[in-house]
């Protein structure tokens, strides 16, 4: 399969559905059995079940990830996910029963004051209901419902978040990937260096967060909004990997983060990107590394742009 950098492709057995209500949300990628990986790099992350993905772990495969906003209390969306994939026979067989093997990320959208309803189980098995391999809308939809970006003002001075996707090809072989924004930094549109989404100042002109954190004048400010941020998200490709070289796929992605958002990485936020493998493709893994970088970056600045 050949195919156009702007289409947005599945590998083969993967779906993506969105849940959300007026203020958050969940997507769930759903994998059937899909060889996965996952990096950390933010210092303040939530997640569950990515130890099970580590390259020095036993079990193989994984059934799905969901990326999911609610800070701690959207974690309970994976459970909604994992009721749907048992009810379906599909997990880990042990004896007459399965248990679904479901890793999860969460970012920070607790904005609104008063009313909120926090993601959980419901909401997981809804986005897990909805998932389909075609017509995905992105923007403020599913994980991203409640996203923001460039909140070192505060967030009456950021700018709109969201949820994006981009596939990379390299002949019959592909990267895809989804990434949920809700940076502490700024948005950069990475072929022109412009920010596109970030924080702004009271005229509506972007601040440059990465400026205020190194002149120190805004120095304070990065502690009041820390953990409040987070970028998470999932490469998935056609290409045949072993565990090793899918982790190191989701390591290789965090570069795409870099060069579409500054800073990247902070303590405030809990930048955490997963990788699926589903396919019988071969490549070298460095045409396959720049293909998910790129992917991702696109993705990001997709994101903010719906």
């Amino acid at each position: 399969m050949k195919g156009k950098q702007n289409e947005f492709v599945l590998p083969s057995g993967i779906t993506i559905g969105h849940a959300d209500d007026d203020y958050t949300g969940v997507t769930c990628i759903l994998a059937g059995e899909a060889v996965g990986g996952v990096s950390v790099r933010g210092g303040a992350p939530g997640t569950r079940e990515t130890d099970m993905l580590r390259a020095d772990k036993s079990q193989g495969f994984v059934n799905a990830i969901v990326l999911s906003g609610g800070s701690a209390y959207g974690l309970e969306a994976a459970c909604g996910v994992s009721d749907f994939l048992r009810e379906h026979g599909i997990g880990f067989p042990v004896g007459d029963k399965v248990v679904p093997l479901v890793a999860q990320a969460i970012l920070f959208d607790l904005n609104t004051p008063g009313e909120y309803h926090y993601p959980d189980k419901a909401m997981g098995y809804a986005a897990a209901e909805a998932a389909k391999s075609e017509g995905i809308k992105f923007g403020s939809v599913g994980a991203g419902k409640g996203a923001t970006v460039g909140k070192i003002m505060g967030l009456s001075l950021s700018s709109k978040g969201g949820i994006g996707g981009a596939t990379y090809f390299f002949g019959d072989v592909f990267v895809t990937a989804i990434v949920a924004v809700n940076a502490l930094g700024d948005v950069y549109e990475r072929k022109s260096g412009k920010i596109i989404a970030g924080a702004r100042t009271p005229s509506g002109e972007f601040l440059n967060t990465v400026e205020c954190i190194t002149n120190g004048f805004f120095a304070m400010q990065m502690q009041a909004q820390a953990r409040t941020n987070t970028t998470i998200g999932c490469v998935m490709t056609n290409a045949m990997l072993d565990k090793a070289h899918a982790n190191k796929l989701a390591e290789v992605a965090h570069d795409g983060l870099a060069l579409s958002i500054r800073p990247v990485h902070t303590d405030a936020d809990g930048d955490t990107l997963f990788a699926l493998s589903k396919g019988d493709k071969t490549i070298d893994f460095n045409i396959l590394s720049a293909l998910a970088v790129e992917a991702t970056a696109q993705a990001i600045e997709n994101a903010v742009k719906l």
